[in-house]
């Protein structure tokens, strides 16, 4: 396997970064969509972060990566593993294409099993593999409506159901679903827009230096990979240390009242439907206030986490032709001057 680019030595897209590494401490959040331009650093920043966290305790030999700390939800039968027997493996990263089809995506039966032996079998799909890892699908926008239904119920509930062929299969497959896609190729409905926990935009650099920069670093990556991955990987190795510090930090943090009610008058105050973006914006809060090694959530990191937790669930108004991420540093500036 190619080594990844290095997470640390990343350029620019702060907000992908930080969305990230807040969906990386915090899985439960519910996936990050990244909306942008080809070739600024999607896919290569997901799979540089899943690559430096450290690898996880599996049940040897078990096709789903199950966790044996967490008995709760058994092996399914055929799953190959031993129940005793602990391994440690990379996490998970897995493409969803987009062209796969719904078997691919969530398993179906086995027919070579079936053919040969006459066995009915569950042969795991994607969702099994991602298991405990990440789900990365790209032009997200383009995929058919009710896979990315079925990919975000999935992610929500943390199992996967499969009832087919008369087979009844149940799986753990808790993931952290990242979408990505280009809004001038079409965009997803609003409706599994709103379920994604965390929306960010990224956009070619205009910075002259910036993008230097980059293709500096690109360049040196390709010319000797081991070479440049060395040279950051202390610093890569920090970020690994605190994603780890913040998850086991997490629950300690406390959300005073005076967060939530911020966040609720924003809310209020861009006309966000539901509770989803309130809640998004306390728990990306307190995953920020952990990154950053502190027990308490302020004021300032819910203003931090505001335009990605909120702007994919605006309403659109006709009349305010300012961005989505403009029209909540507005509402935020007229609550403090309030």
């Amino acid at each position: 396997m190619s080594l990844p680019f290095p997470f640390a030595a990343l350029v620019g897209q702060d907000e992908m970064k930080r969305a990230l590494l807040i969906a990386a401490v915090d899985p439960g959040i519910g996936g990050v969509m990244v909306f942008g331009d080809r070739g600024t650093g999607k896919s290569t920043a997901a799979r540089a972060l899943a690559a430096i966290l450290p690898e996880i305790r599996v049940v040897a030999g078990c096709r789903y990566g199950c966790d044996p700390d967490a008995p709760a939800l058994p092996c399914p039968p055929g799953c190959g593993g031993a129940r005793g027997k602990v391994a440690r493996a990379a996490v998970p990263f897995v493409d969803l294409p987009l062209g796969a089809t719904e078997d691919r995506v969530v398993g179906a039966l086995d027919i070579e099993r079936a053919l040969s032996r006459g066995e009915k079998a569950f042969e795991p799909g994607l969702l099994a593999r991602a298991n405990r890892g990440f789900l990365y699908v790209d032009e997200i926008n383009l995929l058919e409506d009710h896979i990315v239904d079925l990919l975000l119920d999935v992610a929500q509930s943390g199992e996967n159901l499969v009832e087919r062929e008369g087979l009844s299969i149940r799986h753990p497959a808790r993931f952290v679903i990242i979408g990505s896609g280009n809004p001038e190729e079409g965009e997803l409905r609003p409706q599994l827009l709103d379920r994604f926990g965390l929306s960010v935009e990224v956009r070619t650099p205009t910075d002259l230096g910036e993008r230097i920069e980059v293709v500096r670093r690109r360049d040196a990556f390709e010319r000797d990979r081991a070479g440049f991955a060395a040279q950051w990987a202390a610093a890569d190795a920090k970020v690994a240390r605190a994603v780890a510090g913040a998850r086991r930090r997490l629950e300690s943090v406390e959300v005073p009242d005076g967060a939530l009610e911020l966040a609720s008058r924003l809310a209020i105050a861009v006309g966000v439907d539901g509770l989803r973006g309130e809640l998004t914006m306390m728990r990306a809060a307190r995953a920020t206030a952990a990154l950053e090694r502190r027990s308490r959530v302020t004021a300032a990191d819910v203003r931090a986490v505001a335009p990605m937790a909120l702007r994919h669930r605006l309403r659109r108004n006709p009349l305010d032709e300012t961005g989505s991420a403009a029209r909540i540093e507005r509402a935020l500036a007229e609550l403090e001057a309030a």
